[in-house]
């Protein structure tokens, strides 16, 4: 039936029967064409129809084996009927002539008491004969299409014998302008129609106000840079400065020994680091422009010997630190912190109205890498969120206090907080909150105060203290977007469709 003749076909089905189901008067008809049919009339008003859905069991492949052949079972204890001395399972498998086939059905034939193993391990049948219910259920399923018990059904699909399909049926009925002809409608008011005034007596098609518009495939963002936005926004509204992450390739002195981490540190090996192999290494910390009046010899000498022999009431690590290993080039950071303790030092040579370098809030959010194993919830690079404040006269019970106020734009209360190791900051503490869909207590992220031996060879006072934090950019998206796996959400593998339809996010709204 060609599909601009259905709706011809649907008035006159509808003249001689109402109301009328459109399985039983239209069976082989397409359902985007029947459907497509049925709104042009019903929009002129000429039928009305109610959608009825509903459930229907279909075969799978071996399920149409066992309503044509017999189920598994009932194959092998035929065989084994016909056979009185009984069957080795090679002899078994040579009869029925599918390895499968024997080996599934002599589990059930067992279960069900139907075959039993004489003393020479020969399996044999135990009854005359058998009621295969399984093929009954299959042909009763195929030929009336009606639902087994949900016991049944449940098991049915288990064994993947059957599955479910949805079923839409239109029950149809006469409209108030129903007619046999659909009448001609102008689409288009044209000059002639407005001089000879046809255009008062012709029938118009009507609008159709609820069609949706063709997809314009527009760009959209990333559910990562809309949470990444709701970030920048809340560290803009508390004061903070964003920091340059430019570089995607750092030198070992910023990334570890700046930061007071030990050159023996695991953090360092290869199992942690993407190193560069050309070229290998970096100069030493140099001016970047011609204002840049630092020192930046002194600077390298007092790392090295807080590292080697202690300085600046410290003791150091007690270790022959190699200039070498300090300049080795990692692919763009391990961490964000390298970016900060860059921000510090030259923090260090700023002069606030008392002489003394002024207090100050950095953040960054940005892409790092670390030589991980891939898994649903880590990646061999991922984005990191920094915050930074120096100020003087800080203290621990602060740092709680600031991290119970940022946290809480993000939505997250009730913050727990537990001692942690970090080499560059002292105390340490890892943040928990209460996840709501997990139903547990979940790391949102680590926390600090920097260690004198990282902010004292920068030339800062010791009485300035500096509060560190931070956290991934993706743990907050997937579970704000509800995603368990995260290559779904950064990676070749990433829905583009997802990408296009992903809603709006607020970090303070569940």
């Amino acid at each position: 039936m060609a599909s601009a003749d259905l709706p011809i076909e649907i008035l006159h089905a509808l003249d001689k029967s109402t109301p009328l189901l459109s399985s039983e008067a239209f069976p082989n008809v397409k359902f985007l064409d029947l459907k497509s049919a049925l709104d042009r009339l019903a929009s002129r008003e000429m039928i009305r129809y109610d959608t009825l859905e509903r459930e229907e069991a279909i075969l799978e492949p071996e399920g149409e084996q066992i309503a044509a052949n017999g189920s598994h079972e009932a194959r092998v204890f035929e065989v084994l009927r016909k056979a009185v001395e009984g069957l080795t399972v090679q002899e078994l498998e040579k009869e029925i002539g599918d390895k499968n086939i024997t080996k599934l059905g002599q589990g059930k034939a067992f279960k069900e008491k139907w075959i039993s193993k004489t003393k020479d391990g020969k399996l044999q049948a135990t009854k005359d004969s058998i009621d295969d219910l399984t093929q009954q259920q299959m042909q009763t399923i195929q030929n009336t299409k009606t639902l087994p018990d949900p016991k049944v059904l449940a098991e049915l699909k288990k064994r993947k014998l059957v599955r479910m399909e949805k079923v839409i049926t239109f029950k149809l009925h006469k409209g108030p302008k129903f007619a046999l002809e659909i009448p001609e409608e102008a689409i288009d008011l044209t000059p002639e129609m407005i001089a000879n005034g046809s255009w008062k007596t012709v029938t118009w098609k009507p609008y159709n106000f609820k069609a949706r518009g063709a997809d314009q495939y527009a760009g959209a963002l990333h559910p990562l840079n809309k949470v990444r936005a709701e970030f920048r926004q809340i560290f803009f509204e508390m004061g903070f400065e964003e920091m340059p992450t430019d570089k995607y390739v750092e030198s070992g002195f910023w990334n570890f020994d700046a930061l007071f981490v030990p050159q023996q540190h695991p953090a360092r090996d290869m199992q942690d680091t993407f190193f560069i192999s050309d070229p290998k290494v970096a100069d030493p910390p140099r001016a970047e422009s011609a204002e840049d009046k630092r020192d930046y010899d002194t600077y390298w000498d007092d790392v090295r010997a807080v590292h080697q022999n202690g300085k600046y009431g410290s003791i150091g690590y007690r270790y022959p630190w190699s200039g070498d290993e300090s300049l080795r080039l990692v692919l763009r950071r391990t961490h964000t912190t390298a970016i900060s303790a860059n921000m510090l030092y030259k923090l260090a040579s700023k002069k606030g109205p008392d002489g003394r370098p002024p207090p100050a809030r950095y953040f960054s959010i940005d892409r790092v890498f670390r030589n991980e194993t891939v898994d649903n919830t880590h990646l061999a690079e991922f984005h990191q969120v920094e915050g930074v404040i120096a100020d003087y006269g800080l203290t621990l019970g602060g740092l709680m206090e600031f991290m119970v106020v940022f946290f809480g734009r993000m939505g997250l209360t009730d913050l727990k907080f537990k001692p942690a190791y970090n080499p560059y900051t002292e105390p340490s503490m890892e943040i928990f909150a209460w996840h709501q869909g997990l139903g547990k207590l979940v790391e949102i992220g680590n926390s600090g105060m920097f260690r004198p031996e990282m902010l004292e060879p920068m030339g800062l006072p010791k009485d300035l203290r500096v509060y560190g934090w931070g956290l991934s950019l993706e743990r907050p998206t997937m579970i704000k977007y509800g995603i368990s796996n995260i290559r779904d959400l950064l990676g070749h593998k990433v829905d583009l469709g997802f990408v296009r339809n992903n809603p709006a996010v607020r970090l303070d709204k569940n």
